[in-house]
């Protein structure tokens, strides 16, 4: 077969082996692939038997929603519900007053470069 014919072999002796190479990293990547998803795949239910025609793993393709469910009820102990609103409680004190400082610094900012909101402030007095 000459290679002036215009066949598949018709290409300069640099641009074939790029072809080759090219198409062997692609097929180096799917295989790679592969083997990661068949790692990262969840195991068979027991007693699942695979049939041709079906998709492994319960017979749905991949990218198939599941069946959505409904919680009714979550069963948590008294003392460990307690126990993670009191946390929640003291790791909200730092934030809080982190908060507060960056108000002040706002509003002593605006002040600063705003002098007429001092005749808008708010003032609280107490009897004596």
């Amino acid at each position: 077969m000459a290679m002036a014919d215009g066949g598949p072999d018709d290409l300069p002796r640099t641009f074939r082996r790029e072809r080759d190479a090219q198409r062997e990293q692609r097929e180096r990547e799917q295989r790679e692939r592969a083997a990661v998803d068949q790692a990262f795949a969840p195991p068979p239910e027991p007693g699942f038997v695979e049939t041709a025609g079906l998709e492994p793993y319960g017979g749905q393709p991949f990218g198939t929603p599941y069946e959505s469910g409904v919680v009714t009820a979550i069963k948590v102990p008294f003392f460990r519900l307690m126990m993670f609103f009191i946390k929640a409680v003291l790791a909200a004190i730092p934030a809080l007053i982190l908060l507060g400082i960056l108000l002040w610094g706002a509003g002593q900012i605006l002040t600063a470069y705003f002098p007429a909101l001092l005749k808008m402030k708010i003032l609280i007095t107490f009897p004596n």
